[in-house]
């Protein structure tokens, strides 16, 4: 009992150990990651995600690890991949890599673009999970002419990426308001200002980037819903065949004494 105690004291001390580190953190002038929707089960959000995936993303980047022919899984035909979604190969069966060479990206950018298959698993950290990560990311673009690219981010300061959503979030600036710290002035992140518009109302921009880092969640393990659906079933499974070992157990020793 003293150990089951003691068990449980070390797990909150850890939490709360994580819980001021990430409070420390954001006062040291770390931004806080917003929290992505999850909508790895509507079918919609996903297509639409894969959409803005292969037209805005797989430019650059590629997806080694992910073939084209399993975007079947969340209600695109073969037909539609095949008019829609094929602009760097002609099969289906390929698997989604950018024709973009990696030499001249790492000329242009000054690193090769990553992999992003299992992006939205590798990115998770204190600040949340990896689709908080990303969505975070995609929304904190602003412009600063003092960096190569024109671009730079919040999340990811002297990010090397360019904005690849501008045309639909618009030009946007930071806005920061001084607050007093331990005795002198430092610059807190307020808000957003919108320079120009983009094609889409902010509503609509958040919602696209859900989408987007909806797919990215998915792609990243396709048979996570899968598993998840099953693990219910078989917890089910497990409960009432307790229920029926419990009761024969019961009738086994009953006259053993």
């Amino acid at each position: 009992m003293k150990k089951s105690i003691s068990g449980w004291l070390a797990l909150v001390s850890l939490a709360l150990g994580l819980t001021f580190s990430a409070a420390a953190s954001a006062e040291s002038g770390g931004l806080a990651w917003d929290k992505a929707p999850n909508k790895t089960t509507d079918v919609a959000s996903l297509q639409n995600g894969a959409k803005l995936f292969v037209n805005y993303c797989l430019n650059c980047h590629s997806a080694a690890f992910m073939r084209y022919n399993r975007l079947q899984d969340i209600g695109i035909t073969e037909q539609q991949i095949k008019d829609n979604l094929l602009f760097a190969t002609d099969k289906v069966g390929e698997t989604m890599k950018a024709n973009i060479d990696a030499r001249q990206a790492k000329d242009w950018f000054g690193t090769t673009p990553p992999d992003l298959t299992l992006v939205a698993r590798s990115r998770a950290g204190h600040g949340g999970t990896g689709a908080d990560y990303l969505y975070t990311y995609l929304r904190t673009y602003y412009r600063d002419d003092t960096k190569a690219t024109g671009w730079n981010n919040l999340v990811f300061p002297s990010v090397a990426m360019p904005n690849p959503l501008w045309e639909l979030q618009g030009e946007r600036r930071p806005v920061y308001t001084k607050v007093e710290q331990h005795g002198h002035a430092t610059e807190v992140f307020k808000g957003w200002e919108q320079v120009t518009p983009g094609t889409m109302t902010p509503l609509q921009f958040d919602s696209a980037v859900g989408d987007l880092v909806s797919y990215l969640q998915w792609m990243a393990e396709p048979a996570q819903n899968t598993r998840i659906r099953i693990g219910v079933w078989v917890l089910l499974f497990l409960l009432v065949s307790l229920v029926f070992v419990w009761r024969l157990n019961a009738s086994y020793w009953k006259d053993v004494k």
